[in-house]
């Protein structure tokens, strides 16, 4: 009770400035808790029954509690700081490790802000490859807790296609949009966070959309060598040696790139017979793990990368990293642990139930994502800083660790005690006019 109270009062006190701080921030803290307590799903009128039900704050009009979720003075900017400075032992072998992706979210209503038709690459034969949803890019920090993987969401962006752009700022669709490329969000989003890490060595943890120079040239003219990615190679890549020192006798410019080798589909057949087996901690448990690593020249990146190619019963996967010091089995782990934000999704769209939001309005629609995000990584920071490992509610076979769902139970216990509504007065009423209801009495 006390580590949950620690952690949401120092986001509470970041309302301290404003003239309804205390009011708001017991709201704000009460918001995280109502998400994250598996009453229902986290519709906005959903969290306000639960506020009033579970919580007692029966002193919460829905009107001023609907403003409060569509407010533009909710300094997010400075709570997401907080919480980033709040994370405990961040960094994973002396590096930060970001996971960078993006995601749909599947809407119905057209005038529902940050919606288009947008390319689901993971579309079923069943399903539109062109459905109307919100496209998120979003950015969570990799990190051991407990002995299990998890995502901390840091931060997103709304991606809105520059069509949309154009049409939302000629028909004056709510507020004005600047077009920027998925790319150009992600680095700009890095940016901010090694702002806060500022003395940390980083690595984004990508897939191979986002594993490319439209990503990594703009990083390392921001942030210098201090910026790595780790990625995995299309089929198609093609490969080349380090180039050869060139003779002092040789006019002309030095050589990029030595010979090129093949693609990445040759070289995994040439080198099969090389490969050496690794024990990799890799999705939960253990594993031994056959690959064989080489470091090349990639045109794509321009510059010499450490691959790794790894093998399986019939497949193969070839992963690399501009981090020549990091081993095999570090780009094999690391590589691994970035499906947790695959996970982080489903959990923030289905657990938590952000995709069932009905919010329309632009702020509201920020609001509410925001919400369900901080509230994710309350619920990690959480499990991180309790003596005692979540208990495994459903037994799963092949999984010993705990999931998501046993973190928001343990928090549901911590926050309906007692003592915590001692630690975090419930608003009743608002004191901001009580001068004026003080007035009245005397009228009457």
């Amino acid at each position: 009770m006390f580590t949950l109270h620690e952690i949401l009062a120092k986001l509470k006190n970041e309302f301290a400035l404003s003239r309804k701080g205390p009011e708001r921030g017991s709201w704000f803290v009460y918001t995280i808790l109502a998400i994250l307590v598996p009453f229902t799903s986290s519709k906005t009128s959903n969290i306000l029954r639960c506020l009033n039900t579970l919580f007692g704050n029966a002193g919460i009009n829905k009107k001023r509690f609907y403003t409060f979720m569509a407010s533009p003075k909710i300094p997010w900017q400075r709570l997401w700081r907080r919480l980033w400075q709040m994370i405990d032992n961040p960094l994973t072998d002396g590096r930060l490790l970001l996971a960078l992706d993006d995601y749909i979210n599947p809407k119905t209503g057209k005038k529902i802000f940050g919606c288009a038709n947008v390319f689901d690459h993971a579309a079923k034969q069943n399903q539109s490859k062109y459905p109307w949803a919100q496209n998120v890019v979003a950015l969570g920090l990799l990190k051991m807790i407990k002995g299990r993987w998890a995502c901390l969401p840091l931060s997103w962006r709304f991606y809105h296609l520059k069509k949309s752009v154009e049409r939302i700022n000629r028909e004056n669709i709510g507020p004005k949009l600047t077009f920027e490329s998925k790319l150009d969000q992600a680095a700009a989003m890095i940016a901010n966070i090694a702002d806060v890490f500022a003395s940390a060595r980083i690595i984004v943890v990508t897939d191979s959309w986002f594993g490319n120079n439209g990503l990594f040239n703009p990083l390392r003219h921001q942030l210098g060598r201090c910026v790595d990615l780790l990625s995995r190679l299309r089929s198609n890549n093609n490969i080349f040696e380090l180039p050869k020192p060139q003779n002092k006798s040789r006019v002309g410019r030095p050589r990029k790139y030595g010979a090129k080798i093949g693609t990445a589909a040759s070289l995994a057949a040439k080198f099969k017979h090389l490969a050496s087996e690794y024990i990799v901690n890799l999705y939960g448990r253990e594993r031994t793990v056959l690959a064989y690593e080489r470091v090349v020249m990639l045109k794509t990146i321009r510059c010499a990368v450490k691959v790794v190619w790894v093998y399986r019963r019939t497949q193969w996967v070839a992963l690399y990293s501009t981090d020549l010091t990091l081993s095999a089995n570090q780009i094999i782990a690391f590589y691994g642990a970035r499906w947790k934000i695959e996970a982080f999704f489903k959990e923030l769209k289905r657990d938590i139930g952000s995709a069932e939001t009905q919010t329309r309005n632009s702020q509201a629609v920020k609001n509410h994502l925001n919400f369900c995000m901080m509230a994710a990584s309350v619920a990690w920071i959480y499990a991180d800083r309790i003596a005692k490992t979540p208990k495994r509610r459903h037994a799963v076979e092949g999984r010993r660790h705990f999931a998501f769902s046993d973190v928001r139970r343990s928090i549901t216990q911590a926050a309906t005690e007692d003592n915590f509504s001692r630690l975090f007065p419930v608003p009743r009423k608002s004191t901001i006019n009580s001068f004026v209801a003080a007035m009245l009495r005397m009228a009457a």
